[in-house]
């Protein structure tokens, strides 16, 4: 991926200032980071992911 990125397209910035990537940037990029993106356009699922981890570790005990 190369370029600049562009407010409104790529990102905006939400209420504390904090830059947020839109859906575009993630498809443009090409993978799921698993950091639980507000915009992940893969599916990803922060809580999900930690209920897994969680079941997982029932399992071991």
């Amino acid at each position: 991926m190369s370029g600049a990125l562009k407010e409104g397209e790529d990102y905006y910035l939400n209420e504390q200032g904090l830059m947020v990537f839109m859906a575009q940037y993630h498809l443009k990029r090409g993978y799921c980071c698993q950091s639980g993106c507000r915009h992940c356009p893969y599916g990803f699922n922060r809580k999900q992911r930690g209920k897994a981890a969680e079941g997982e570790q029932e399992n071991k005990v």
